[in-house]
């Protein structure tokens, strides 16, 4: 490990007023954002896809990082030139999601356990070796009645731990993230315990694996109502909520936090993190790792047609730019 090239490397992911593009959606869950526009799921489509999102003019002034799921790491464009390679050039710096995906946690109904620890060391060498500077876990953590159990979050946080330790083997930042579901009708302070609990253990473990934490970035979820809840929190007191939250449990020495967006609507992942940033005396950066928040509108608009190309990235650049106002408070 080489704690200049992680710091390096975090303060380059974490500088003001960008944050991280989260483009690593799964094999699913492209094929779903496809099939909402009606376009069919095949490799070119989804290279013309997230060629359309890298190339959108500007990008790189809102936009510190891109993570990429590992067909887009490896894929050309149409001009013969290496998504990442592209990024790079731009002064974006390219990330890949590394984790094998959410499965069923054994004997525990309705909770999951991410894989993908077992041959990571050597995946993440090849990574590093390729040109990625950062990586990506996602934990998963689900409300509802009985549940999350101390099992599911336990063996998630270690794996966030264990997954972290390697990236930084080999000088890449993690980015540990341990997401809470919006899913549900659970209260804001439901939420508010079990995100507790979850960075209480995500720390812990972090601690035990002797990850360097001025070389790593937390993607956390935001303290909120499950979104089938009838009387939902205000933007202020999800913000300050969340924000009280981080504080009791966040070392300030950690590199910096990039939050999910997690099922919001595009204004509410806006505000929430545009009210955060007008507090003056945060001990790191609040800045934002959206997927959705930035890309579906953009995506509505394609509709998978050449002819929409421009508008389409007229409207992601917009959004690009509204997040990176409200990583600041200066939306």
């Amino acid at each position: 490990m080489d704690k200049n090239i992680l710091v390096e490397t975090a303060n380059k992911m974490m500088m003001r007023p960008k944050g991280i593009l989260a483009m690593d959606e799964s094999s699913p869950t492209i094929a779903k954002r496809l099939a909402s526009i009606k376009v069919d799921n095949n490799e070119d489509n989804r290279r013309r896809y997230r060629e359309l999102i890298v190339t959108a003019p500007n990008l790189s002034d809102y936009i510190s990082g891109a993570i990429l799921f590992e067909e887009t790491f490896d894929q050309k464009m149409n001009d013969g030139t290496l998504f990442r390679d592209y990024l790079a050039s731009i002064g974006i710096l390219p990330g890949i999601k590394v984790d094998k995906g959410a499965k069923d946690l054994s004997c525990h109904p309705n909770e999951k356990i991410t894989e993908g620890l077992d041959g990571l060391r050597d995946r993440l060498a090849a990574y590093y070796e390729n040109g990625a500077k950062f990586c990506k876990w996602r934990a998963v953590i689900t409300i509802a009645n009985d549940i999350p159990s101390d099992a599911c979050i336990e063996s998630n946080m270690n794996a966030l731990a264990r997954y972290a330790s390697l990236c930084q083997e080999n000088n890449l930042v993690p980015i540990v993230e341990p997401e809470v579901l919006i899913n549900g009708t659970h209260s804001i302070d439901e939420c508010d315990k079990v995100t507790r609990k979850s960075l209480s253990s995500l720390f812990s473990h972090l601690k035990m694996f002797n990850v360097y934490l001025p070389g790593t970035v937390l993607k956390p979820s935001m303290v909120i109502s499950g979104q089938e809840n009838d009387s939902r929190a205000s933007y202020e007191e999800v913000a300050s909520k969340t924000i009280a939250c981080l504080r009791d449990f966040v070392p300030d020495d950690t590199a910096g936090i990039a939050f999910l967006s997690g099922g919001q609507t595009d204004l509410e992942a806006e505000s929430h993190l545009n009210i955060m940033n007008q507090s003056s005396d945060l001990p790191w950066r609040v800045t934002f790792s959206y997927a959705r928040a930035i890309q579906a509108a953009a995506l509505a608009a394609w509709q998978g047609k050449d002819e929409n190309l421009e508008s389409s990235q007229s409207i992601l650049i917009e959004r690009a730019q509204r997040c990176s106002n409200s990583s600041v408070g200066k939306l």
